[in-house]
């Protein structure tokens, strides 16, 4: 049976359009039955639709006999880390204000593809009701605790910018690092339910490069509106994006294997053939990099696009341990030093909107060809958004403009056959 609501990240979409109190009710209620009860701890972002979404899932959790524990405002990594058996989290995470959406962790991770198949089978049972709703007080303390403990470190002399989406890290994350002696400055930290993830975090590091360059700052790190992911900044200005991020903790934290993406740039696997790290590649999201890597019996993985997952002391990706991570990685070096490590083959990415999401065999066929012609020089690829209504086209070749020739020759198709 295939999935009809769950994509890529939980279930997402525009609030009142194809995300609706009904069906986030209705997901509460299936995946308490799924579960067999118990307490579910609910978090959510910061965005304005959280309180009505969070009151939907909390009756359907109750509906099914379970106890809706309502955490407020968390990072989804906390959530993850905080729930004793099921966790629901309310967030389109770096999507748009208008976006709203539900996340499900068990036993600290993400569900896996059955599994939500299991529940969406359940989306029409009757409740059984006899549930109930509590709050939780400073839900956030054990978890902080938990990361500074594991992934901290003496952070005196760093001058850190910080980027925190006007999402879920708003009050942690500074938290975290001026605990640690860092000299913290802050932007996108006031949320105010119409603002995570614009022009802010994550997706638009413009204003965390002009803060890190303008107050003259070692780096910068910026966090999604739901928190399980980060980039950073160098000193200049540059963007270190989750490749390059990863690459430097494989090596600091010496693995001997790694979990990335079919995004993950031709320059990592390099420089992880160098230091004899094996590599195991996944499609595009960090669920199946965290099923590879509990496969394998493997500690680190991640995603380009800024997610990070350490088992090593933590069940899930997580942008502040990333980020301190990060920082304990460095060893004395500026953060250009340490992504100097990895060569980067140039990239080209493009997200084409498109009508329907289900590639054409002349698609199928087209990047085939490349693929078989580029060989070792590049590749491109191409693939349905889990999360939007486009197909991202990505190209990857020996120098730039090669790689934006062969994603605009691709994109182009994509839109003649789909749009």
């Amino acid at each position: 049976m295939s999935r009809r609501y769950f994509g890529t990240d939980g279930v997402r979409g525009i609030v009142g359009v194809d995300l609706t109190p009904d069906l986030v009710e209705r997901i509460g209620n299936a995946a308490t039955l799924w579960a067999g009860g118990g307490r579910v701890l609910v978090g959510r972002d910061t965005r304005r639709s959280g309180p009505e979404l969070e009151q939907a899932v909390a009756r359907g959790i109750s509906s099914a006999g379970g106890v809706a524990v309502l955490g407020g405002v968390l990072p989804t990594p906390a959530v993850a880390f905080l729930a004793d058996d099921l966790g629901v989290v309310i967030s389109a995470s770096h999507n748009p204000p208008e976006y709203n959406g539900v996340k499900l962790f068990r036993s600290g991770g993400k569900l896996v593809d059955e599994q939500e198949e299991e529940i969406e089978a359940l989306f029409d049972a009757d409740p059984s009701g006899g549930g109930s709703v509590e709050t939780l007080d400073d839900s956030a303390g054990a978890y902080l605790a938990h990361v500074l403990e594991s992934c901290g470190s003496d952070l005196g002399g760093l001058r850190i910018g910080l980027d925190c989406a006007n999402g879920a890290f708003s009050g942690l994350a500074p938290r975290a690092f001026s605990g640690l002696g860092a000299e913290v400055h802050v932007i996108g930290a006031e949320p105010d339910g119409a603002n995570i993830n614009v022009g802010c975090g994550a997706t638009d590091l413009a204003a965390l490069q002009e803060l890190v360059t303008r107050e003259s700052l070692d780096l910068g790190i910026a966090f999604d509106g739901d928190g399980d992911r980060m980039l950073a900044v160098d000193g200049r200005g540059e963007v270190v994006d989750g490749d390059q991020i990863l690459a430097v903790l494989a090596v600091a934290l010496g693995v001997d294997v790694v979990a990335v993406t079919v995004m993950t740039n031709l320059g990592f696997h390099a420089l992880m053939e160098d230091h004899g790290v094996r590599v195991v590649t996944t499609p595009v999201g960090d669920r199946y990099v965290s099923e590879a890597l509990r496969r394998e019996g493997g500690l680190l993985g991640g995603e380009q696009s800024g997610h990070v997952i350490w088992l090593g002391n933590h069940p899930t990706g997580d942008g502040l341990a990333a980020g301190l991570l990060l920082c304990r990685a460095l060893e004395g070096r500026t953060l250009a030093e340490a992504a100097a490590g990895m060569p980067r083959f140039p990239q080209a990415l493009r997200s084409v909107p498109v009508a329907q999401r289900a590639l054409t065999p002349a698609i199928v066929e087209e990047a085939d060809r490349l693929n078989g012609e580029l060989g070792a020089r590049g590749r491109v690829l191409v693939r349905p958004s889990g999360t939007e209504p486009v197909v991202r086209v990505l190209a990857e070749a020996e120098n730039a403009e090669d790689a934006e020739n062969l994603c605009a020759s691709i994109a182009a198709l994509v839109e003649r056959e789909l749009g």
